[in-house]
C-alpha cells in the first residue's frame, strides 16, 4: 500500500503579518509550524501503515525552507518525502495549488508507485479555505472523502474503505472504492512522538525536491500569481466599536420587561427596525 500526505508549512497564526500592497502573507522572520490540521491526517496515515504496511510519501509545495517541516513528517515516522518548489509557484491561490500538487502526485505515482489513498487535513490555518483536498481530487479524478472522523475499515483486496464523516446533521457513514482522497478533522486521534531512530533517520535522509519541470508540469502559467484567478482585494483587522455592550440587570424578570429596558436604552431602535422591515417588504414584491 502506498499512501501519499500532503502537508503544508505554515505562519504561526500568533505572529502572521499581511504585505500591505500585495495582500500576501509574509513569511520572512515570521515562525514556522506544519499545519496542525495536516498533523492528523499523518497519523491516521501512519496507523494505517502500521496495520496493513506500506510506505508513506509526504508532499508539500513551498519555499526551500519548507523542507523542515518535511524532516518534522519524517520524524513523526514517514518513508519519504518530497518538496515541490520553484518561484513558478509563488503567489498560487487554492487553484494554482492543486494543480501542482495534482501534477506532483501523479509524477509521485510513476516513480514510487500509485497511490492507493491520498490524505490532507480539512484546511490550512493560513488561507482556510478547506478547498485543496478537494481540488487535487478533482483534479486527479479519485473519490474525496472531506471532514472524516474515523477510518473505521479497510479492505485491500476488496480495494474498499468505509469512514465515519461528520456533517451538520450528525455522522454520515460512506463507503468507497480504493483510490481516494481523505481530509481529516482536528482532535480525531493522538499525534504520536517520534522515536530516537526517526530523528537519526529524518537528519539523513535526502528530501526529494522537485521543481516544475521535475514534476511533470507542462503549463506553468496554471502556476502560481498567473494561475491564480483569486485575488485578495484587502486585508485588515476589524475596526473597535464605539459603542460597548449593554449590560441589562436582571435576567429573572419578565422578557417584556428586559424588552423595554432595551428600547429605553436605543429609543430609536423601533424606527429602525420598521424601516428595514418596509425595505424587506418593497424588496420582495419587486
Amino acid at each position: 500500500m502506498h499512501i501519499v500526505v500532503c502537508i503544508k508549512q505554515v505562519p504561526d497564526s500568533a505572529q502572521i503579518r499581511v504585505h500591505p500592497v500585495t495582500n500576501t502573507i509574509m513569511r520572512q522572520g515570521v515562525p514556522t509550524i506544519v499545519n496542525p490540521f495536516d498533523l492528523f491526517a499523518l497519523e491516521a496515515a501512519m496507523e494505517l501503515r502500521d496495520k496493513f504496511g506500506g510506505e508513506i510519501t509526504v508532499l508539500t509545495m513551498g519555499p526551500p525552507a519548507a523542507e523542515d517541516s518535511l524532516r518534522k513528517a519524517l520524524t513523526f515516522g514517514a518513508d519519504r518525502a518530497v518538496l515541490l518548489t520553484d518561484r513558478v509557484f509563488a503567489g498560487a491561490d487554492t487553484l494554482a495549488t492543486t494543480y501542482a500538487l495534482a501534477a506532483a502526485i501523479h509524477k509521485i505515482g510513476e516513480e514510487y508507485g500509485p497511490p492507493d489513498l491520498i490524505f490532507a487535513g480539512k484546511q490550512t490555518i493560513d488561507g482556510d479555505t478547506a478547498q485543496v483536498g478537494p481540488g487535487i481530487a478533482k483534479r486527479l479524478s479519485v473519490v474525496q472523502l472531506t471532514y472524516v472522523a474515523q477510518i473505521t475499515s479497510l479492505d485491500l483486496e476488496a480495494r474498499a474503505i468505509e469512514v465515519e464523516r461528520r456533517s451538520e446533521g450528525g455522522v454520515q457513514v460512506l463507503r468507497t472504492k480504493l483510490p481516494c482522497l481523505i481530509t481529516m478533522l482536528e482532535a480525531t486521534n493522538e499525534i504520536r512522538r517520534g522515536g530516537m531512530i526517526d530523528a537519526l533517520r529524518a537528519a539523513r535522509t535526502d528530501i526529494v525536491k522537485w521543481n516544475a519541470h521535475d514534476a511533470g508540469i507542462a503549463d506553468i502559467s496554471k502556476c502560481g500569481l498567473k494561475g491564480s484567478p483569486t485575488i485578495v482585494k484587502r486585508v485588515f483587522a476589524p475596526s473597535k466599536r464605539e459603542e460597548k455592550a449593554m449590560l441589562v440587570e436582571g435576567a429573572d424578570q419578565p422578557v417584556s420587561a428586559l424588552i423595554d429596558a432595551i428600547f429605553k436604552h436605543r429609543p430609536n431602535l423601533e424606527t429602525e427596525l420598521s424601516a428595514l422591515a418596509y425595505a424587506s417588504d418593497v424588496s420582495s414584491e419587486c
